[in-house]
């Protein structure tokens, strides 16, 4: 899967999202965000974390830490997902093989 990294100004964030600088400096100080190398800016490595960020914050008034648990878990349930999608796939192939309908395939 390719990474779409962003780099946002404060001022874009706030306009786009709400968070004033205050927010995006907790954001900053829990490891939510990444700072970018200009002052007053952010990196985004994914386009949606942003807005699920803002959501649960907004929305739920979570603090930075419960935020952090939150998307940790999505990260490890959807790597779960991949997982278990790939394992599927793997038995479905083994199946057809040992039913004698095609190869296993190594990667």
């Amino acid at each position: 899967m390719e990474a779409h990294i962003l780099t946002l100004t404060f001022q874009e964030c706030s306009a786009r999202y709400g968070l004033e600088p205050p927010v995006l400096h907790e954001f900053l100080q829990a490891g939510l965000l990444r700072a970018a190398p200009a002052p007053e800016t952010v990196f985004v490595d994914e386009p949606d974390d942003l807005p699920r960020l803002v959501r649960l914050h907004h929305e739920l008034g979570l603090s930075p830490e419960a935020l952090d648990v939150i998307l940790a878990m999505r990260q490890r349930l959807v790597h779960l997902q991949a997982t278990l999608a790939y394992e599927s796939a793997r038995a479905r192939q083994l199946e057809a093989f040992l039913r004698g309908n095609g190869d296993v395939l190594e990667e």
